[in-house]
């Protein structure tokens, strides 16, 4: 007597379906992500602004985006580890609330350069000048880039209110006052003049009680 016909069980049809093993995983990876994600929406730790946290000014937000413009993130990460190595050479390990301004924030993984979360304050406005249009004068074995154009371009003061109304849709608390003096608080200054404003305040928000 031939075999009876073998139906296929339900497993073996999801192992023999490309299209139905796919949706099953996108399912299952969209139920983790939503799982692991939604959650961090209402926990105040990752929503809450540091105690001392304040909006970046109109200076260091132009610095910022220089910042980004140039690339810094491809070798600078700004974020220090919850590990031991980590906090004994950068000093305290980041957390969320130190964040809440910054979109999109600049956390990064990649260091070919140091992490520059903490760096604000560490070293004065003129090395930060020097080490950013001649590395290799104070770091002989940096391989960083120079970025001398950086003292001769201007700020572009008129764009200013409107990066900052858009940042306040965001939910960054700028004023009405703020928005209406941020021309006048770039007018004058250049692009080296911002990157080492914003170099300047980066980790200064210490991390710990939320407002």
């Amino acid at each position: 007597m031939a075999n009876a016909q073998h139906k296929p069980t339900g497993h073996e049809k999801i192992e023999t379906s490309n299209f139905l093993m796919i949706v099953l995983i996108l399912i299952a990876v969209a139920i983790g992500g939503i799982v692991e994600i939604v959650p961090l929406y209402f926990q105040r730790s990752t929503t809450q602004p540091t105690a001392t946290l304040k909006p970046y000014s109109p200076l260091q937000l132009a610095g910022r985006d220089v910042y980004i413009r140039e690339g810094c993130y491809n070798c600078h990460s700004q974020m220090v580890r919850p590990f031991r190595a980590e906090t004994l050479r950068y000093g305290p390990y980041s957390t969320a609330g130190e964040f809440v301004y910054d979109h999109p924030f600049q956390w990064g993984s990649k260091r070919t350069g140091p992490d520059l979360h903490r760096v604000g304050g560490r070293y004065t406005d003129e090395w930060h000048r020097v080490h950013l249009i001649s590395p290799r004068d104070l770091v002989p074995e940096s391989n960083m880039p120079a970025y001398p154009w950086l003292a001769r371009a201007g700020v572009d003061a008129a764009e200013m209110p409107t990066k900052l109304k858009a940042l306040r849709r965001l939910g960054v608390p700028y004023s009405d006052a703020d928005v209406a003096a941020a021309s006048e608080a770039v007018k004058g200054k250049t692009e080296l003049d911002a990157l080492v404003a914003y170099l300047q305040v980066l980790g200064t928000s210490p991390a710990g009680a939320s407002k």
